[in-house]
């Protein structure tokens, strides 16, 4: 009798656990992004959120704030993606005992596509707007067109490209030691985007963005590249591990060609 009640305990464990009890989780990880756009086609908007916020007290006295937001559109003949990347950070000045902002970055993106015959190809149009208070520059901007296509489509793995010539702007700050005739720079680049979308599990993704800059007018080429993983936390809610890294061949006055930015956030989705 008693090894009956124990065969019957296994198998209600193993009935349980044949249910996966995440399976009404939120997108993330459960759909890849072209599914999560067929979910939502036609909507004004849909995407998702992300913050942190870490806070040090003791020898080390700081603040961190990021944000991040993605909106998409996804209309019969229109893909339209709006970034927004911002990061403010204070940090206590040993010497003087005061806080100091350290860190002051705001970045706004937007790219429309119109999609082609083709599958998943289309032309695109891609704008940018930076302001970086410790970059040396009041603002710099983009602007670009070109074609995109999906290069490669597995199972699991899928990778897009966008390719194009545009247009850039800089203006250095009234503090930059660039001389007045070379304050205000415009010239000619071209631009190359990469994402790499790979599903490692049911819910979580791997995630590869590179974007570079060619200048072709002898001003300075930019690279940024965000590798992250995402994994979903419980409904709306995941977490994402990421490395950002950003370089820049003729940066203002004294600052390094490269900063890198490696952070853990919350992501909601909606």
């Amino acid at each position: 009798m008693r090894c009956f009640f124990v065969l019957l305990l296994l198998l209600f464990s193993c009935f349980s656990w044949a249910v996966d009890p995440f399976e009404d989780f939120h997108e993330y990880g459960k759909l890849s992004d072209e599914e999560i756009h067929e979910l939502h086609k036609g909507e004004m908007f849909y995407g998702d959120t992300e913050f942190g916020l870490i806070l040090s007290k003791g020898n080390t006295n700081s603040t961190s704030f990021k944000l991040k937001g993605n909106l998409y559109q996804d209309f019969e003949k229109w893909r339209n993606q709006f970034k927004i990347d911002s990061l403010y950070k204070r940090d206590e000045n040993e010497e003087t005992g005061e806080s100091d902002v350290t860190a002051n970055r705001v970045f706004f993106s937007a790219q429309g596509n119109y999609k082609v015959g083709v599958k998943n190809s289309s032309l695109f149009i891609y704008g940018d707007y930076e302001e970086d208070e410790f970059s040396g520059l009041d603002f710099k901007s983009t602007i670009a067109t070109g074609y995109g296509a999906r290069v490669y489509q597995g199972v699991k793995n899928k990778v897009d490209i966008d390719v194009g010539p545009g247009l850039y702007r800089s203006v250095a700050d009234d503090e930059s030691t660039a001389l007045e005739d070379d304050k205000d720079k415009m010239g000619y680049l071209l631009r190359i985007a990469m994402q790499w979308e790979r599903l490692v599990s049911k819910r979580t993704r791997f995630n590869q963005d590179i974007s570079i800059e060619q200048s072709l007018s002898g001003l300075n080429s930019r690279l940024k590249s965000e590798t992250a993983l995402i994994s979903q936390v419980i409904g709306a809610v995941s977490l994402k591990f990421a490395y950002m890294y950003r370089y820049n061949s003729k940066p203002e006055d004294d600052n390094l060609k490269y900063d890198s930015e490696l952070s853990a956030t919350l992501v909601y989705s909606f």
